[in-house]
């Protein structure tokens, strides 16, 4: 049974992905789980399509994902989250601004979490930036009741039983811990590294995604006041 399922969402990163292919595969040559990897090309138009293909050729434990046109993050997420066949999800960027050999410090606290998730807090950003970042996670903490430090670190271990149980919508994978909370999940936040990008550009504008997050935040708060929650006393159902 595959333990760890990597899913890589990639959208225009051509320049970085032989780099962050020759990393994973050092962190997979260093764990003693089976594992596999699921690249979701996000509709780019760059050539990583063609490159992604050649890592699935020449390794088995490798497969790909190619959507039709751009869906967005969470799209690419949630299609690599249904084709996962490993007992967790391992998920990271693919600009090279997360380093996978932090997944070997995460992967420890699986014994007590079902989540464990990377806080960036040396962040290689430029002020604005950061700026931003804190301030929306400050917003989001204060509506939905959370102390996540980064929720926009995509370094992340979930159990998969839980990603299952999860409905994805545009922008949800911003609000993954809190989600997985709401599905029962224990969630733990650890300190990573964080690397400048050298290759590439950044997908994000501030503005659109302060104005939709806003909105998706106002959705995650209604979805926790209205979840139902109910434990079975007794039944006359055979056991």
């Amino acid at each position: 049974m595959i333990e760890f399922s990597f899913v890589i969402p990639v959208y225009n990163e051509a320049d970085n992905l032989i780099a962050l292919n020759n990393e994973l595969r050092a962190v997979i040559s260093r764990l003693e789980e089976p594992c596999e990897v699921i690249w979701v090309d996000d509709g780019g138009v760059d050539g990583g399509l063609s490159i992604i293909k050649t890592f699935a050729e020449s390794d088995p434990n490798c497969r790909y994902l190619a959507f039709e046109k751009n869906c967005g993050q969470s799209a690419a997420l949630a299609a690599g989250f249904c084709a996962a066949k490993g007992r967790y999800v391992i998920t990271l960027d693919s600009d090279l601004q997360n380093n996978p050999m932090d997944i070997l410090e995460m992967i420890p606290y699986l014994a007590e979490y079902d989540m464990v998730m990377g806080w960036r807090n040396d962040r290689h950003d430029t002020w604005w930036k950061k700026f931003s970042s804190w301030f929306a996670n400050s917003v989001r903490n204060w509506l939905s009741r959370e102390t996540i430090h980064d929720t926009g670190c995509s370094l992340k271990i979930m159990k998969t039983k839980y990603l299952k149980n999860i409905r994805m919508y545009k922008g949800m994978h911003r609000f993954l811990p809190t989600l997985m909370r709401m599905e029962g999940a224990k969630v733990k936040e650890v300190p990573v590294s964080h690397r400048p990008r050298t290759k590439g550009v950044s997908k994000y504008g501030t503005w659109d995604r302060a104005f939709s997050g806003l909105r998706d935040l106002l959705a995650v708060r209604w979805m926790q006041d209205r979840k139902i929650s109910y434990h079975i006393k007794e039944t006359s159902d055979e056991p």
